[in-house]
């Protein structure tokens, strides 16, 4: 989990209690994630739904690093809410144009030239979509009711909503929009998904401890075996290498209010740590779990699942690596070193 030396531990103890909690009532949810409007409603009422947002607005005012903790929490315990799309971009987007946030669940679509747009988080469960499109000149962004969307529903590996959505631009009118936000936004929901990889590999790399030091085998714990080791200790590695990365991006971030020069190169690192790690990380520990880990009813897939699908949304692996590779190649051999360290 993401460091709490700046923000309240009662806090964080609270969002870890609300998710566990909720998902001791759901022990073996099946089928696609669905949005719980008792478990949104408690998150509201306790301040949680839009975390971030101005006090002016309804929000609650915190940061970011108290969002971070949020976000993990929830996949630490295995509950999909969509907290991050409703609060961090959604709610963000509206505030940053200057368009008012009333209650209504809400998710983002960036439209194409065409008026469509795939892969939109939770849009068949929303109630009001935040639309972004390009007119021709400049980025737009409205607040509009999911019912005016022809919406066909998908899921990810995650069996999360990812729909498609499709509506006529030439209806649309809305507030203009900087290309940067529209870039900020991108980076943000970059973010996020680091976050929650990271979460959903530091749970893998638990719940792989615990099933090596409790499974026996040949008349001796898994955990005795120098093969299960060396497999527990490369997830380790990797989840603890992602996790700094991620980090590394999120306090920097933080610290310059996503205004850093160099934090796309900041994301892409944390992205190109998360998405590799993932790869060994779940292999490793279906490896250590053998059989138990492929059932419905252990836990394991909860987390692998997800790792493989976030790591892939809001720009691929190979999207961020050739992120990184544009970068270290820009900065050539006299500013790599300072391109690394955040010194350039």
């Amino acid at each position: 989990m993401t460091t709490t030396t700046t923000i309240d531990t009662d806090l964080v103890d609270m969002m870890s209690a609300v998710f566990a909690r909720h998902r001791q009532q759901h022990e073996h949810p099946i089928g696609a994630a669905r949005w719980d409007s008792t478990l949104w409603a408690q998150l509201d009422e306790l301040g949680l739904v839009r975390l971030t947002g101005a006090e002016a607005t309804g929000g609650s005012g915190g940061s970011w690093l108290e969002a971070a903790e949020l976000i993990q929490a929830a996949v630490w315990n295995g509950v999909r809410v969509p907290v991050a799309e409703h609060d961090l971009l959604a709610g963000w987007l509206l505030e940053t144009a200057g368009l008012p946030v009333d209650p209504a669940r809400r998710t983002v679509a960036v439209l194409s030239a065409y008026g469509g747009a795939s892969g939109v988080p939770w849009a068949s469960e929303a109630e009001q979509i935040v639309t972004v499109w390009h007119d021709g000149h400049t980025y737009r962004v409205a607040d509009l009711a999911a019912n005016a969307f022809e919406i066909t529903a998908g899921v990810n590996l995650a069996e999360e909503p990812r729909d498609t959505v499709r509506i006529d631009l030439e209806a649309l009118s809305g507030v203009a929009l900087d290309e940067s936000v529209v870039r900020q936004f991108f980076l943000r929901g970059a973010l996020i998904r680091a976050l929650q990889t990271c979460a959903a590999l530091d749970r893998i790399v638990e719940l792989s401890v615990a099933h090596a030091g409790e499974r026996s085998q040949f008349g001796r714990p898994l955990a005795k075996f120098q093969a299960v080791q060396n497999l527990v200790a490369d997830i380790a590695a990797e989840a603890a290498l992602a996790r700094a990365a991620t980090e590394a991006a999120l306090a920097a971030a933080v610290r310059t209010h996503w205004a850093a020069t160099d934090l796309e190169f900041s994301i892409a690192a944390a992205r190109s740590c998360a998405g590799h790690a993932a790869s060994v990380v779940v292999r490793n520990a279906h490896q250590v779990h053998g059989a138990f880990g492929t059932t419905r009813e252990h836990r394991l897939h909860e987390f692998t699942k997800p790792a493989l699908a976030w790591r892939s949304e809001f720009g691929s692996v190979h999207y961020w690596d050739d992120k990184l590779t544009d970068a270290a190649l820009a900065a050539g051999r006299d500013g790599l070193w300072g391109l690394v360290t955040g010194t350039a």
